[in-house]
C-alpha cells in the first residue's frame, strides 16, 4: 500500500507564534518534522533561535523572526519580512497568548484587561487577516487558533483570559465562514491543563490542580507535545474538509 501522504507538509511555509517554548515549540517541531519550513516566532528572538537550532539539528528547516503580537507595528513588520523573503504563507498557527492576571474578576485592572485583549483578540485577529491575505494570493492555506477550554467553561480566577479565549473560538468560526471561498480553512485547538510555564499558576498549585483534575477523566495534566498532533491534522490534507471547528484536547475535561 502506498503512503497517501495526508500529513506531508513538504514545500509548505508555516508560521507559529509563541513558539519559543511549550505548546508552540512542540507544534513548530512537528510541522518541521512533517516537511514544512517553519518560521518560529515569539517576543524574543534568542528563544526562537534556540528552537530553530534544535529543529535544524534534527534535519528540519526553520528560521526565527521576533514578533510581539500585542504590537501592531511588529505584526506589520513580521508580514512584510515574510512577503519580501518568501512571497507566500501556507500555514499560520496563532499560539502566542497573554494571561497576566489571576484573581477575582471584580479586581481586574485596566492594564491587565488591555494587555490580555491586545494579544489574545486584537493580535489573533490581525495576524489572521494578514496571514489570510497572503494565503488568498497564493491559492489557499490553513489557520489554527490555539484557544482554550476556558473559552467554553471559564477558568476560576481567569475571567478576562477566559473571555478572550471565547472570542477566539467565535473568531475562528467567523474567519472560517468568510475565507472558505479562498480555499482557506480556519480551525481552533482547545487545550486543557498543560504542563507549561504559561500554565504554572495552575499546574504548580496543588489545591487548584486537584480541583481541576477532579473534572478530568484521564486524571492527569497534558504534556505540551500532546497538542501538536491535532495541529498537524488541522493544517494538513488529512483535514481538507474541516473548517470552523474547535477540537478539545483536554483529557475529557469538557465531558467530565
Amino acid at each position: 500500500m502506498k503512503n497517501n501522504k495526508l500529513f506531508d507538509l513538504s514545500g509548505k511555509l508555516a508560521l507559529v507564534t509563541g513558539a519559543s517554548r511549550g505548546i508552540g515549540e512542540n507544534i513548530a517541531k512537528v510541522l518541521a518534522q512533517s516537511g514544512a519550513h517553519v518560521i518560529v516566532s515569539s517576543r524574543k528572538v534568542a528563544g526562537c533561535q534556540a528552537v530553530v537550532d534544535r529543529i535544524i539539528s534534527e534535519g528540519g528547516s526553520a528560521e526565527a523572526i521576533a514578533c510581539h503580537i500585542g504590537e501592531m507595528e511588529q505584526i506589520d513588520s513580521l508580514f512584510n519580512l515574510i512577503t519580501e523573503k518568501h512571497g507566500k504563507l501556507d500555514i499560520l498557527v496563532n499560539n502566542a497568548a497573554a494571561n497576566p492576571y489571576f484573581g477575582h474578576i471584580l479586581d481586574t485592572d485596566l492594564n491587565a484587561f488591555q494587555k490580555t485583549v491586545d494579544v489574545n483578540i486584537r493580535g489573533y485577529f490581525f495576524m489572521s487577516t494578514r496571514g489570510a491575505q497572503l494565503m488568498k494570493d497564493n491559492g489557499g492555506g490553513a489557520i489554527v487558533n490555539v484557544a482554550s477550554i476556558n473559552g467554553v467553561i471559564p477558568g476560576d480566577f481567569q475571567g478576562i483570559y477566559s473571555i478572550t479565549k471565547a472570542a477566539v473560538i467565535s473568531m475562528t468560526k467567523a474567519f472560517a465562514k468568510e475565507c472558505a471561498q479562498f480555499n482557506i480553512r480556519v480551525n481552533a485547538l482547545l487545550p486543557g491543563a498543560t504542563d507549561t510555564k504559561f500554565a504554572s499558576t495552575l499546574v504548580n498549585n496543588p489545591k487548584i490542580l486537584a480541583q481541576a483534575m477532579a473534572h478530568v477523566p484521564m486524571k492527569r495534566v497534558a504534556k505540551p507535545e500532546e497538542m501538536a498532533g491535532t495541529v498537524l491534522y488541522l493544517v494538513s490534507d488529512a483535514s481538507s474538509y474541516t473548517t470552523g471547528t474547535a477540537i478539545n484536547v483536554d483529557g475529557g475535561y469538557l465531558i467530565g
